[in-house]
């Protein structure tokens, strides 16, 4: 990593003024103005469709402005390409990966910037600094490894690689823990701080406050594509900060859910997964009740549900959905049970991007009577059915023939939650439901749960975000290396008895 060693400016390192962009029919930024000074973390705010996104990617270089001015290292910039930002010191880490999975980190590393020596490709010294580089960011990674091969913590930790090989001015990082386990996330802050110091700016976008509050200098709030307003991070409230990114007071981050645990929905017993990431398992989840699953990146408990849908292979142990056992699960027959699955990952596993919004909430629905009929897609009653539960789902902007990939990580859960709305169901899995979503979008999210246990359905919540499965559960399991280390109901939910469970079974690991 080469670090820009030049005394600090006076003024700000990035300086944008009156800056607009507009897409069809969308104005996503409106004269929006920001500054970043060398060494300072300045967190950009906002719900999804604010306009965070767009206003990365212009300092990125991938969207030319329509208005406005561009200042960087006092210089005026125009006509800014991802090329021409990475050469004068921009690199951007985006929610979306840039890397080539049937390349190797290294590879990946220096793809555009190969090291060679009279035409040829030195492939050692390329293999000397990216090793370097690695071992200096304190990352777990192999530069050997295809990318493909990797983790998505560990592809995280190869794009923010990516991003500090040569000379780095400013760094974007969007939602860059999302994917991380703790002890990753203290690295990453650790590297954050060394960056700092060595007077790098940089722009960090996040929804959790844990992070700006550990990390930010300041504060930039964005709401439907307008500056608000800019805060010191230290004289700053987590209540100021959503109030102003939602232009309303939000007293309850968690809405109050009536459980009224009826019969059992989901029942397991010795399960144990082909790659055994979970094993030996025993589980339950009750209609009229919402059962929570809480540990670390890692630990087994999306692999687990993830095993009832029938995405990940089961090696031995019993199943049992409405009470009738459910042998070889696959995701089509999971559905015709009455089961839904709802990835973390919305990009990879979720959704198909190119495609519009109705296909897309429509897709789990297609073998109904009312969506098709010998084998001929009834088109227009699709229509009127999705238009109506995008409606009802409140979709931002509602035009349902919008391609997926055009919208914000809130809106593209709310299309997947709207397969829900399709088909009778009574079981519903959501791995990381609120991963990449704003608070007004994570609220808009938990209604939705406290509608489905309303009217009886099981739900299964998997988080990594202890506050989010605590305050949801009515019934809170604990998983560590694969296995159940505790299951706690009543006064025993809490966040020291979930850290209790945890370590007595970490030691119990230990001694074993």
């Amino acid at each position: 990593m080469d670090v820009d060693t030049a005394p600090k400016p006076a003024g700000p390192l990035l300086a944008l003024r009156g800056i607009s962009k507009r897409f069809t029919g969308v104005r996503a930024l409106d004269r929006v103005d920001l500054d970043v000074h060398a060494g300072e973390l300045h967190v950009l705010f906002g719900e999804n469709g604010a306009g965070k996104s767009t206003l990365i990617n212009v300092v990125s270089g991938t969207f030319p402005p329509d208005e406005g001015t561009f200042q960087f290292g006092g210089e005026d910039i125009s006509h800014l390409t991802p090329q021409r930002a990475r050469a004068i010191g921009i690199s951007p880490v985006f929610q979306e990966f840039s890397l080539v999975p049937s390349l190797t980190v290294e590879e990946n590393l220096f793809l555009g910037r190969e090291i060679t020596r009279g035409g040829v490709l030195h492939a050692r010294e390329m293999r000397k600094r990216a090793a370097a580089l690695i071992d200096e960011l304190g990352f777990d990674l192999d530069p050997s490894q295809r990318v493909d091969d990797l983790s998505r913590a560990h592809q995280q930790m190869a794009e923010i690689a990516k991003a500090l090989l040569g000379r780095v001015r400013l760094l974007i990082l969007d939602e860059p823990t999302a994917s991380l386990t703790e002890r990753e996330t203290g690295r990453l802050f650790e590297l954050i701080a060394r960056l700092k110091s060595q007077n790098i700016g940089l722009i960090y976008v996040s929804h959790r406050m844990r992070e700006i509050r550990a990390l930010a200098d300041r504060v930039t709030v964005l709401r439907d594509g307008r500056h608000i307003r800019t805060l010191d991070a230290a004289t700053s409230t987590d209540s100021e900060l959503v109030e102003l990114m939602t232009g309303r007071k939000i007293d309850l981050l968690f809405p109050t859910i009536t459980h009224k645990p009826d019969k059992v929905m989901v029942d397991v017993e010795n399960l144990t997964s082909a790659d055994g990431s979970v094993r030996d398992v025993n589980f339950h989840a009750r209609a009229g009740e919402i059962t929570g699953i809480a540990g670390l990146v890692g630990c087994g408990k999306s692999e687990l549900i993830r095993a009832i849908y029938g995405i990940e292979p089961i090696a031995s142990g019993t199943v049992r959905i409405d009470g009738r056992p459910y042998e070889f699960p696959a995701p089509r027959r999971s559905l015709k049970r009455g089961m839904a699955y709802f990835p973390a990952n919305r990009i990879v596993e979720g959704l198909a991007l190119s495609r519009p919004i109705r296909e897309n909430a429509s897709m789990t629905a297609l073998d109904l009577p009312a969506f098709a009929g010998f084998g001929v897609l009834r088109q227009a009653a699709e229509r009127i059915a999705i238009k109506g539960v995008m409606e009802q789902l409140q979709l931002r902007p509602p035009n349902i023939e919008r391609p997926a990939g055009m919208l914000s990580g809130g809106n593209r859960q709310k299309v997947m939650l709207g397969r829900a709305l399709t088909r009778e169901l009574s079981v519903f899995l959501f791995d990381e439901p609120s991963v990449g979503i704003d608070v007004g979008a994570k609220l808009e999210v938990y209604e939705f749960m406290k509608r489905l246990v309303g009217t009886g359905a099981a739900v299964i919540v998997v988080s990594s975000e202890l506050p989010e499965v605590l305050a949801l559960s009515n019934r809170l399991y604990v998983m560590h290396h694969g296995r159940i280390a505790a299951e706690l109901s009543g006064t025993e939910k809490t966040e020291q008895n979930v850290l209790a469970g945890f370590f007595r079974e970490h030691l119990l690991a230990e001694v074993a």
